[in-house]
């Protein structure tokens, strides 16, 4: 049935579904197009329609061939909506899914388009802070690039932003989605566009391989290996590849590739990657439950009010799970930080484990820890000392002229046999 949105646009079905909204097939002025349209929820925030309107210049102004377009933005009751370019094919996701992973030459071309979207938002000073291969969408309709790889498109730019509002997001979210998190999102600082090139190269790497390099387990074991593990080398990677994903991994947003770098690097391996097959990929191991610190546990619960939801280690999988089956597969999620409270039951909980002792064991064994030092400070002060005397007789002993007297109560002389 149709449906009317604002004065100019109807739409006529759902051809997609996320966590922030519905995808629709309508119709305006200049012909068909898709239309976003954002939960009520977020319609009725008086915040976010403000900052809805705030974006309008800058996501209607990003007009590049790699960027899905965004056509108007519609506010009118309770609807709010985006109006973009209808892009005939599918997301990235879907095709993972449905053909396995992409060949080396393939994953490069795809991504470099990607990167050259990437350039674009950059300089107009947009982050997307959400880049995923859900988001990521092929124009089968487009001559193909490399290789028969499809042209790709990026969508989404500035959802992740609109969604998070003043009023929707305080200091203890997380924004994003959790296998492509660069770690300084999860260290709480703010996003700038070195965060976009980590979770493209996530892409890049899930592409070539299957599975993301820090993904599956518990949302807290997945943000941890962000911050604190590195890149984990994949047999059969070609070399140029495997240089570009681990710069564009790197911790320190400053060492990471720019967008425009990222592409030049990607186009100038396309040549000798072409006739190379898809990496083998091992089978899927049984998945192993992982023992979470306090501080891991807390992420583990996705802020959803459905509890839990586990995630085994392998291809990455949507962290919301959706009621129904799914095109889009929107995984932007919000995630909790501990709060004060917890942080001290972690520290107790942390001190227990160490076996502290209870009534001052604690204090007393720090004191006898204090004089023991002590005393190995004092043994070895005055093992110098007797040392150091002991050169000091052999020096003047060796120096002085009739040194070598009789030894008393002995018959020989310190320096050889005694005369009578």
């Amino acid at each position: 049935m149709a449906r009317k949105i604002g004065s100019r646009y109807t739409v006529h079905q759902v051809i997609g579904r996320g966590s922030a909204g519905t995808v629709w097939l309508g119709e305006g002025p200049d012909g068909p197009v898709a239309v976003k349209l954002l939960r009520e929820d977020l319609a009725s925030d008086q915040v976010l329609v403000g900052r809805f309107v705030q974006e309008r210049a800058a996501l209607t102004g990003l007009d590049h061939p790699r960027v899905v377009g965004v056509h108007d933005m519609v506010v009118d009751g309770s609807d709010l909506a985006l109006v973009m370019e209808l892009v005939q094919g599918s997301d990235l996701r879907s095709r993972l899914e449905r053909e396995g992973v992409l060949t080396p030459q393939a994953a490069a071309s795809v991504i470099a388009d990607v990167a050259d979207g990437l350039a674009a938002a950059h300089a107009a000073g947009i982050v997307h802070r959400d880049v995923k291969p859900e988001n990521v969408l092929l124009d089968l309709a487009a001559p193909a690039g490399p290789g028969g790889a499809p042209r790709a498109k990026l969508t989404d730019f500035g959802i992740a932003r609109l969604v998070d509002a003043p009023r929707r997001t305080r200091a203890t979210r997380i924004i994003g989605t959790p296998d492509y998190l660069a770690p300084e999102i999860i260290e709480g600082l703010e996003p700038r566009a070195a965060v976009d090139i980590y979770a493209l190269a996530t892409v890049l790497y899930e592409l070539l391989t299957g599975t993301t390099p820090f993904g599956g387990g518990h949302t807290g074991a997945v943000l941890r290996r962000h911050v604190t593990e590195n890149v984990p080398p994949v047999a059969g990677m070609p070399d140029g590849l495997w240089r570009i994903i681990s710069e564009c991994l790197a911790k320190a947003p400053a060492s990471r590739l720019r967008a425009a770098e990222l592409a030049d690097r990607l186009r100038e391996l396309l040549p000798s990657l072409a006739g190379l097959p898809p990496l083998a990929v091992p089978a899927q191991r049984t998945p192993v439950e992982e023992v979470l610190t306090p501080g891991e546990a807390v992420y583990a619960e996705a802020d959803t009010g459905t509890g839990t939801h586990r995630r085994r280690r392998g291809p990455a999988v949507p962290l919301v799970p959706a009621p129904s089956p799914d095109s889009t597969r929107d995984t932007h999620t919000s995630l909790r930080r501990p709060s004060p409270e917890e942080l001290a039951s972690y520290a107790a909980e942390s001190r227990a484990q160490r076996g502290a002792a209870p009534h001052g064991g604690h204090r007393r064994n720090r004191s006898a820890l204090v004089r023991r030092r002590r005393m190995i400070a004092v043994v070895v002060a005055l093992v110098l000392l007797l040392a150091g005397a002991a050169a000091a007789y052999t020096a003047f002993a060796a120096e002085v002229p009739g040194a070598g007297v009789p030894v008393r109560g002995s018959g020989t002389c310190a320096s050889g046999p005694c005369g009578p």
